[in-house]
């Protein structure tokens, strides 16, 4: 069992009441992840997604989460302020039932990283009606090992495609690199 210990938890709260569907949090998220950094705009890279529905004036932004290697079972409706939201508006997963959150060259699953090296993430920056706010509170968790971008990486491929293909598949690449 991990040791419990005093860490900073930092989050993103969404007012999907604010939002107005400008998307500006997809853009400087999307151009903040681009290789070379700010090299190039494309909103489908980017860590956060306005799920808009522009003829019924609903607009949530969501940001990446955690992997789910399953599909929920959850397709439940909510009505909030009259606005109709579905279960999955709110999911930050990347999931096996759909594209959102996934890195459109490779297929792997995206994570929010907070915009790591600034000082708050830039999609709250950018955001001029506040429906995001950063925030950073203290909070006593258990630690667990934290699994890495590879480790994800392998993790999403071995679900999609089974251990036996990829070890396949790197014995293949071992033998054409010794080649």
């Amino acid at each position: 069992m991990g040791e419990k210990n005093k860490k900073i938890v930092k989050t993103i709260k969404v007012n999907a009441d604010e939002c107005n569907g400008c998307r500006a949090c997809e853009v400087i998220c999307s151009a903040f992840h681009a290789e070379p950094k700010y090299s190039s705009n494309n909103p489908a890279r980017s860590r956060i997604r306005v799920v808009r529905d522009p003829l019924r004036d609903i607009y949530v932004p969501v940001y990446a989460g955690e992997y789910a290697p399953a599909e929920c079972m959850g397709r439940d409706k909510y009505v909030i302020d009259g606005k109709e939201y579905e279960e999955c508006a709110f999911c930050r997963a990347s999931c096996p039932s759909r594209d959102i959150f996934k890195e459109p060259d490779s297929g792997l699953p995206l994570k929010c990283d907070m915009c790591e090296g600034e000082d708050e993430p830039l999609c709250v920056k950018w955001c001029i009606t506040d429906a995001l706010t950063y925030e950073e509170r203290e909070e006593e968790v258990e630690e667990q090992p934290e699994q890495d971008d590879l480790e994800m990486g392998l993790d999403a491929l071995t679900n999609k495609y089974g251990m036996d293909k990829i070890i396949e598949t790197l014995a293949r690449m071992s033998e054409a690199k010794q080649g």
